[in-house]
């Protein structure tokens, strides 16, 4: 284990479905929230929209959760282990996100309303396609 880099520590290539299952959660919710302000009329004729809504926290996420562990050979087990990683992960992940919409893209807050419901929803989102896998697998 002392031979293994940080990176090989932290990323197992079994955890791979999880990994996509989480990026494809996470972007099903940022489009769920974007879709709450944008028609899907908007975002057909302006894509860059869901880009930009969502780009901050995807990147967050891909920047986190490997440092983290959330693909770690723990973090494809069980769901008691699994679970915990992906929160840990996405805490710091939203706040990568939000601090991303607040200095890169201007006009666009992080409001506490809004730091809350990507907070707890994404945690309830991960958390759900976890558990659901572990029971499916």
């Amino acid at each position: 284990m002392a031979d293994q880099s940080f990176l090989q520590q932290r990323l197992d290539a079994g955890t791979w479905p999880i990994a996509v299952g989480d990026v494809a959660v996470l972007l099903a919710f940022l489009l769920a929230g974007t879709l709450q302000h944008s028609t899907t009329e908007q975002l057909l004729a302006d894509p860059s929209i869901y880009l930009l809504a969502a780009g901050p926290f995807v990147l967050g996420w891909l920047l986190c959760a490997p440092l983290v562990g959330a693909y770690s050979p723990g973090g494809g087990s069980a769901p008691n282990s699994s679970i915990p990683l992906a929160i840990r992960s996405w805490i710091p992940a939203a706040v990568v996100g939000m601090a991303i919409r607040v200095v890169a893209l201007r006009g666009r807050g992080a409001e506490v309303a809004f730091a809350v419901v990507m907070l707890v929803g994404g945690t309830v989102a991960l958390s759900a396609w976890r558990f659901i896998y572990f029971k499916l697998r």
